[in-house]
């Protein structure tokens, strides 16, 4: 008598990392050919589980080591405790339990909480990573998602019409320790919203569409550097993550030979322990040349092959690009094309950076910045600072957005010449530099204009260096105007919105006499002036102002 399962086929759909191009896992889908099982699942717990489970093994038969996707509904995982099935099909195919992500879906309605936290607990105590899937498309609450702290957020395409919406979800997975993805990806002008919105993976038929066999090659358009601006520190490890290569520590030579020239794809092996920790790196260059030397197959074959590895490099999962760099340069010069093992906070193995990809994104980010470096201080310009003022309010965090110039700026360059007015905007642009600390970030919009954006203790430090120290351009006295405005989180909406606050106190700030510094908060009406005097009225034919 013919089976459920004889009606149900699986397809595989690439989950494609955006910065470096490669596929970083694979979702595999469950596709009934007749009568609506899914449907079933839904409401059957064990039927559900009974899917992931021949989901692992469909992985199995194509014998792709990509990592996989296997999705389950919340109610399955909070009735059954877990997910017996999928323990037993991940050891039956040979995968370790860290190599498998569990998509939890919708719907979350009378999905009993704390079960699901502790079934949840249980897979991720296991090895098991945690996606939370359909979120912005399904009931998922807010709450329960920061309980939860998946590995991963899937949001639905849908919500790239809601910029506002993708950035708070990006802050929460940055508080989280989490990867954002986007599903249901089909434009370029989608993938272009992905990438500004910062999430570092994607699938849709755009790159690939589902289908029977699992795929190499993905499309992934070329655009911009989707690195996002990071002030120190560098970009996260986590947007270069690739897919790890893992085979247990007693692994046979043998068996790391078969798996190099099955998948010439892999440029090295990691070993790991029980628990998943790398124990050895075998690199695939070093590893076969060995192998193919006279006498190599039979010396090596049968032995273990972490007597040809090497001790794993590592990095934690919240290290920077430029951190795996200072790994890299310390270590010996005949490794640096090794892979650099990413641990998570248990030390297991979550995947493995390349240099190559590090260098490469890190040189176009660096050509893109400097792109927008005013050519005269080398400064970044407007739009760098607006888009951190834009972070910082996703974020929640209060922050003093600041406007300095120089007063009778054009009586400078007409009386001592265009030569000292540069030099006067680049020692200003120099004295901002030297007191900016911490977070604090100074953009040059142009002609005399500076941003300065700082955390509102750093205010007076700042002020002070520049406002007390004494300017002159070609013997010329001159004074620099100062206006600020701190923002309360939730006082502003976006960085025009600061702007626009900022406006009428760089008014009040010109109207004054002598260095000025005048202060206010967004949301709250007039201002204190913390430098500077009223200046008396100008005589009549006389025009004021600075």
């Amino acid at each position: 008598m013919p089976s459920w399962t004889d009606s149900i086929r699986f397809a595989f759909q690439p989950v494609v990392n955006l910065t470096t191009g490669g596929v970083a896992a694979l979702e595999i889908l469950a596709r009934p050919e007749t009568g609506d099982v899914l449907a079933q699942a839904r409401r059957d717990p064990e039927l559900d589980g009974s899917l992931v489970a021949l989901a692992v093994g469909a992985a199995a038969r194509k014998e792709t080591l990509l990592p996989l996707h296997v999705n389950v509904f919340a109610a399955t995982l909070a009735d059954l405790g877990g997910l017996t099935a999928l323990r037993q099909a991940v050891h039956q195919a040979g995968r370790l339990p860290w190599e498998v992500t569990v998509d939890v879906g919708p719907p979350y309605t009378h999905v009993p909480h704390r079960a699901l936290l502790d079934a949840v607990g249980v897979l991720r105590g296991e090895g098991f990573r945690i996606c939370a899937d359909g979120v912005g498309d399904g009931d998922a609450p807010l709450r329960l998602l920061a309980d939860m702290a998946p590995d991963l957020v899937k949001l639905d395409a849908s919500l790239l019409t809601r910029p506002a919406a993708v950035r708070a979800m990006g802050t929460l997975c940055e508080q989280l320790g989490a990867l954002l993805s986007v599903e249901g990806v089909e434009t370029e002008t989608q993938c272009a919203a992905v990438r500004a919105a910062g999430a570092q993976l994607a699938q849709g038929d755009l790159f690939a569409p589902p289908s029977r066999r699992p795929a190499v090659d993905v499309y992934v358009p070329m655009m911009a550097p989707s690195v996002p601006a990071t002030p120190r520190g560098g970009p996260s490890v986590r947007q270069f993550l690739r897919p790890a290569a893992l085979l247990p520590a007693t692994a046979s030579a043998g068996q790391v030979r078969a798996l190099l020239t099955g998948s010439p794809e892999v440029s090295g092996v990691l070993l790991v322990d029980q628990g998943g920790v790398p124990v050895r790196s075998v690199h695939r260059s070093r590893f076969l040349l060995s192998m193919s030397g006279r006498y190599g197959h039979a010396l090596y074959a049968d032995r273990p092959a972490a007597k040809l590895g090497d001790p794993p490099r590592t990095v934690g999962i919240g290290a920077t690009a430029w951190e795996v760099l200072d790994v890299v340069a310390d270590g010996e010069r005949d490794r640096t094309s090794d892979d650099v093992a990413v641990v998570d906070r248990q030390g297991r193995c979550v995947g493995v950076v390349r240099l190559a990809d590090l260098v490469r994104a890190l040189a176009e980010s660096r050509v893109e910045e400097a792109a927008g470096l005013n050519p005269l201080t080398r400064l970044p310009g407007s739009d760098a600072i607006t888009g951190e003022v834009d972070r910082r309010i996703a974020d929640g965090r209060v922050f003093a957005l600041s406007w300095l110039d120089v007063d009778h700026f054009k009586q400078v360059n007409d009386g001592a010449g265009f030569a000292a007015g540069d030099e006067l905007i680049r020692a200003v642009g120099r004295a901002l530099q030297g007191a900016a600390s911490g977070s604090t970030r100074v953009g040059h919009i142009g002609g005399d204009d500076f941003l300065v954006l700082a955390d509102p203790e750093r205010l007076d430090p700042l002020a002070a260096s520049v406002l007390d120290s004494p300017w002159s351009a070609g013997g010329r006295t001159v004074t620099l105007s100062l206006a600020t405005v701190v923002c309360a989180p939730g006082s502003v909406t976006d960085h025009r919105q600061a702007a626009a606050c900022l406006a009428p106190l760089k008014q009040a700030a010109k109207a004054l006499r002598g260095a000025s510094w005048v202060l206010g908060r967004a949301g709250l009406p007039g201002h204190e002036i913390r430098r500077g005097s009223l200046a008396a009225p100008a005589p009549a034919g006389v025009p004021g102002g600075r």
